[in-house]
């Protein structure tokens, strides 16, 4: 359960302030339902590791016009994970304000509800990618749309 919850924290690091523009129009959107596909580590700014989601583990993200649910399933682990709240994304970020989750993720908001990461949108794939405090790339997560 600890793991779980550090695993939760590191990826939804809140890491970037400040102003943000208005998302273009023009260019894809979040709008759908996507499903993890596998996991990138940074040397701050380039890939160093690629790591596959493991046999059975499923996490789904759903956006509608202002709201997001995710949910995520662990073959080795019997308790579900999900979470609920409002996005917004901007030209090349992405904010989560999340509202409630399972029990583990309503530990977590007690310290942190909001969730900023820098965004790579394509018509069919997405990365979420925590940033550190100096602007580095650590971590990310890579979507592929599913409807």
């Amino acid at each position: 359960m600890k793991k779980s919850v550090l695993l939760f924290t590191l990826i939804f690091v809140f890491v970037i302030a400040g102003s943000f523009t208005e998302h273009d129009p023009n260019s894809p959107s979040i709008e759908g339902t996507w499903e993890l596909q596998s996991f990138y580590n940074y040397d701050g700014e380039n890939v160093i590791d690629t790591i596959k989601k493991s046999d059975g583990y499923r996490q789904v993200k759903m956006y509608s016009k202002e709201k997001i649910m995710w949910t995520r399933y662990v073959p080795d682990d019997p308790n579900g994970r999900f979470g609920y709240g409002s996005y917004r994304v901007t030209d090349n970020s992405l904010i989560e304000i999340i509202e409630y989750g399972d029990d583990d993720m309503m530990k977590a908001l007690d310290t942190m509800r909001n969730f900023t990461f820098e965004l790579i949108l394509k018509e069919d794939t997405f990365s979420q990618i925590t940033v550190d405090s100096d602007g580095n790339r650590t971590f990310s997560e890579n979507y592929k749309r599913i409807d």
